[in-house]
């Protein structure tokens, strides 16, 4: 990931500077991941026992 890239996800989560103080990289990109992943419809699906019983 580049400068600008990293810089860019930082304003999209509305993060500051300051902000960036107290985060690791690895933060803001797990924040901007669950962000994006907040979008996806297929969360609906529930395990049951045979899914279980594969694993």
């Amino acid at each position: 990931m580049t400068t600008p890239l990293f810089l860019l996800r930082c304003v999209q989560l509305g993060l500051s500077m300051a902000d960036l103080d107290l985060l690791s990289i690895g933060l803001v990109n797990d924040m901007f991941t669950e962000r994006e992943n907040d979008d996806f419809d297929g969360w609906h699906e529930v395990a049951g026992q045979a899914d279980f019983d594969a694993f």
